[in-house]
């Protein structure tokens, strides 16, 4: 029979554990279960001991679950707040290919350990403590998903070159036509949201030497990381793709992407903004950010060993720098093109007439990557 790995506290979640036994069982399934309790038999512990013991169980719990992966159909975790966040750490640590699912209250903001990790979460809606007919539907829910993986058809490996390529909403034209363009070339687009956590899944995708190319067109979590707005620790996100053919844009690099409008410092709203959504507001970079930012970049860049250029689009860097648009700036267009240009040493800068989201903008960056695959 097909074996589960089911991680979970027995200390303090026995019966729920028992449950989900029964439930996965119904369906044919094995449990191997992996208690991550932390033995302190209701203790409350100091905090810094309590965080020294979550990290001490988790390294334990993680070489067993990576011993029993391999003859697994799939890994299940549960838990709350300390639980939860002990098994997302070692369902995080599971082969990428390996179906996983956490079921949880939503303890915590779990977006940040998701960044590069694909992980289903299932929201209990009820605590997990005691079982009751919420729960148990959940439950039941959940282990009808688990036994479905025994029903996924492998994917065949593609032969086709990979191209990373980087976007966001507000250069979304560049990369819908940036992948049509590549795909009628035979090359094949994997494309990363560029919203502060996409971009450490972007890294992981090329440190694992899944692309052959890069086509970096969306550099807003540059200002995440360097000025302001939520992002994840991601320190190689523009250096490691620097061995590799790969053609850099600037789009996006002039706003700061911050949350609902209603959550922003009003020294942040006294400048031009767009409110792209009911959840994110963006907030034109000043000139001396501007500077700041093309500077970064032009170090980063600098350290590639592979052939790089930057492609300026003169027309704008997004959707609302344009003619008319909300945060509309030509003079933050040529703050970059200058200093790209007067700090570049391991790459070179072209500026283009078009905006970003131009067809012709798509197919000079795709043209400047493939004259720099010759083999292509």
């Amino acid at each position: 029979m097909a074996r589960v790995l089911l991680i979970g506290t027995k200390e303090t979640k026995g019966a729920e554990l028992a449950a989900l036994t029964k439930a996965l069982q119904a369906h044919g399934l094995t449990v191997a279960l992996i208690d991550i309790s932390l033995g302190a038999g209701g203790v409350v512990l100091p905090s810094a001991d309590k965080l020294a013991l979550m990290s001490q169980r988790t390294a334990e719990v993680a070489v067993k679950a990576r011993a029993l992966a391999p003859e697994s159909i799939a890994a299940l975790g549960i838990g709350g707040g300390t639980g939860g966040e002990i098994a997302l750490d070692v369902l995080c640590g599971l082969p990428s290919d390996l179906p996983r699912m956490l079921i949880t209250t939503l303890a915590f903001d779990p977006r940040a350990r998701l960044a590069d990790s694909a992980i289903t979460l299932v929201p209990t809606l009820c605590d997990i403590e005691g079982m009751n007919p919420t729960l148990a539907r959940v439950f039941a829910q959940s282990a009808a998903m688990i036994a479905g993986v025994q029903n996924i058809r492998p994917v065949a490996p593609s032969d086709r070159p990979a191209i990373a390529v980087s976007t966001l909403g507000a250069t979304g034209p560049a990369g819908i036509a940036i992948a049509r363009t590549l795909a009628g070339y035979g090359l094949e687009s994997t494309m990363f949201h560029s919203n502060g956590y996409g971009g450490a899944a972007f890294a992981r995708f090329v440190r694992e030497g899944n692309a052959s190319g890069v086509i970096d067109m969306n550099l807003h979590e540059l200002g995440r990381m360097n000025l302001a707005g939520v992002c994840v620790p991601m320190a190689d996100r523009f250096t490691v793709a620097g061995g590799l053919p790969r053609v850099v844009l600037p789009g996006a690099l002039n706003f700061l992407g911050l949350g609902a409008i209603e959550t922003i410092d009003a020294t942040y709203l006294a400048r031009p903004h767009y409110r792209h959504s009911g959840y994110f507001t963006h907030v034109k970079l000043t000139q001396p950010e501007m500077e700041h930012q093309a500077l970064a970049l032009a170090n980063a860049l600098n350290q590639a060993t592979g052939p790089t250029c930057v492609l300026v689009p003169m027309g704008g860097f997004s959707h609302e720098d344009r003619p008319g648009g909300a945060i509309e700036d030509l003079a933050l267009r040529e703050i970059t093109a200058d200093t790209l240009q007067s700090n570049g040493r391991a790459f070179d800068v072209e500026r283009l007439p078009y905006h970003i989201n131009a067809p012709e903008t798509a197919r000079s960056a795709v043209d400047a990557l493939l004259q720099r695959m010759p083999d292509v």
